[in-house]
């Protein structure tokens, strides 16, 4: 079994992690960082401090009616992308630990769309 780095929880629910093949598990925050448990096997999980989280994204639809994923991107190790039964709720919670200026919506369709344009004509 996995050791966890929190020593309080604050919340723990159902999500996805998207990092390969989708694996089913439970998300876990607490006081020293977030954590991903796998739901079939115990050697895969994901633990990031605190400390070592850059910024989180969230992927907002509908005005922010709905969060289908948000993803955490650390200092050194990339980013992990996640989705949960209630979104909102697990991004309130990370709110508490990470600062709320580091946490941003991620670009949408027509953003992206409207860069690669601006990029292209601008050269």
């Amino acid at each position: 079994m996995v050791q966890s780095i929190n020593t309080k929880v604050d919340l723990v629910i159902d999500a996805t992690s998207h990092i390969g093949v989708a694996d089913y598990g439970k998300i876990m925050i607490g006081d020293k960082g977030f954590e991903f448990f796998n739901s079939r096997d115990a050697h895969k999980f994901i633990q990031i401090p605190w400390e070592e989280v850059d910024h989180v994204i969230a992927s907002v639809m509908f005005k922010g009616k709905w969060i289908p994923r948000f993803a955490i991107r650390t200092k050194r190790n990339g980013m992990f992308t996640f989705s949960s039964k209630d979104p909102k709720k697990v991004l309130r919670a990370i709110r508490v630990y990470v600062d709320p200026n580091h946490m941003v919506q991620s670009l949408s369709f027509f953003k992206v769309i409207k860069r690669g344009l601006k990029s292209k004509f601008k050269k």
